[in-house]
């Protein structure tokens, strides 16, 4: 089992920056591919962003893309995302989310075996 616990939400006015965390614990933290999705209100839950086991390799959905960046430390068990130059659009609950295995394809909310409780990110115009 991972546990993950999403911190770092909160309002914040249009162009501004937020810094989500996320700290892992229960299994070998870079075992896991780890992403970052969000859920706005009557919408699906759609893939932010992922980053591969080593933080070598990153991958970002082209809504975000230049103005958010994911990172991680595995030796402090956690994972960020940086958020810059924020729109009313990027209000949603975040989550961050961990998947082992080999895939191809990380986008899916499917490719992934454990999940945070969300933190909620308003953003005001």
């Amino acid at each position: 089992q991972v546990q993950l616990v999403e911190s770092g939400g909160g309002l914040v006015q249009a162009g501004g920056s937020v810094r989500l965390s996320c700290a892992a614990s229960g299994r070998t933290f870079s075992n896991y591919v780890m992403g970052w999705f969000r859920q706005a209100p009557g919408r699906e839950r759609e893939f932010v962003a992922r980053i591969s086991r080593n933080g070598y390799v990153s991958d970002y959905a082209d809504s975000v893309k230049g103005r958010f960046t994911i990172s991680r430390d595995n030796a402090k068990n956690a994972v960020y995302l940086q958020m810059n130059s924020l729109k009313p659009e990027d209000t949603a609950v975040y989550y961050c989310a961990a998947g082992a295995g080999g895939r191809m394809n990380w986008r899916p909310t499917g490719a992934y075996e454990y999940w945070g409780q969300g933190t909620q990110v308003t953003v005001s115009s």
